[in-house]
């Protein structure tokens, strides 16, 4: 008597339940994976500093030559009746710079690695968030000769200024890693996304307070009020004028008098809607990255 044989229960598979292939757990499954994101940052250090004599170290060099570029030439020679203005800047250009290269090198994050895309099964974010990493890696030796160049300066924090710091970096990070899901993914289709993005970054610095204090333009928004309103709207203008709240202000002579004549009234609850905002976009750019995502192989 024969005994018929029970179907094989999805359970009993000793690997675990099975799962639709190249599916993804999104950025959750990225931060699991961290031993993989830590070796993709370290291979993106690697090719960037390739054949360097002094490798990392000219993420200490670049950085000082900027500095000592605007103390001398910006801050000495044209002051343009601005205290500090090479600090200003200086302050600015982190965040500046960092949105840069979430621009530049996040849209170009699967294109770069369209063999391990091809070939292996991870998690597809894994390449704009290591790109993003990299480039929070570059903003450390900043960070470093910009302290030095504010304590020289006499910096003395208060408790908002040190809020001012985290609440600067989170808009950065969090709009920063938006910003690289949508392109990335979209420059796989439309390979003028990265052209795009190089326009844009021709114009960055100019359009947030960088090169010149806000106080210009809140000189300038008398009588245009809806423009003063989109100039705010930028993210990077947030992260940008919480750096100057951070270190400029702090530095000189009359804090409380310059941030008067420039920064923008409520400027810290600004900051928060900005940061929640962008928190949807990330959730936003997630959800069309991982609608894109499947067709990543046949597009490469």
């Amino acid at each position: 008597m024969t005994t018929a044989m029970a179907p094989a229960r999805e359970t009993d598979n000793p690997l675990g339940p099975l799962r639709v292939p190249g599916a993804s757990g999104g950025l959750i499954e990225v931060f699991r994976r961290r031993y993989l994101l830590k070796l993709l940052v370290r291979k993106e250090l690697r090719v960037r500093y390739q054949g360097s004599v002094i490798g990392l170290g000219w993420s200490y060099v670049q950085p000082l030559v900027r500095f000592a570029m605007y103390y001398y030439i910006i801050g000495l020679i044209m002051t343009h009746r601005t205290p500090g203005r090479a600090l200003l800047i200086f302050s600015g250009l982190i965040m500046v710079q960092f949105a840069s290269n979430c621009l530049g090198q996040g849209s170009k994050a699967i294109l770069k690695n369209k063999s391990l895309v091809r070939k292996i099964n991870l998690p597809r974010e894994m390449f704009p968030v290591s790109n993003v990493a990299v480039s929070l890696y570059h903003m450390l030796p900043m960070y470093v000769i910009l302290l030095i160049g504010v304590l020289i300066n006499g910096w003395h924090p208060d408790g908002r200024a040190v809020l001012a710091i985290f609440l600067g970096l989170a808009i950065a990070i969090v709009w920063g890693l938006a910003t690289a899901l949508v392109l990335s993914a979209t420059n796989v289709f439309f390979r003028d996304t990265q052209n795009v993005a190089d326009v844009i970054n021709v114009v960055l610095r100019w359009v947030v307070p960088m090169i010149y204090p806000f106080g210009l333009i809140m000189h300038h928004a008398q009588g245009h009020a809806f423009l003063y309103q989109v100039y705010l709207l930028n993210p990077l203008t947030s992260a940008v004028l919480l750096a100057d709240r951070a270190f400029w202000i702090p530095s000189m002579a009359n804090p409380a008098k310059l941030a008067a004549a420039n920064m923008p009234s409520h400027l810290f609850e600004r900051s928060f809607l900005m940061l929640l905002a962008g928190l949807v976009a990330l959730g936003l750019a997630q959800l069309l990255f991982s609608r894109l995502e499947g067709r990543f192989a046949e597009q490469l």
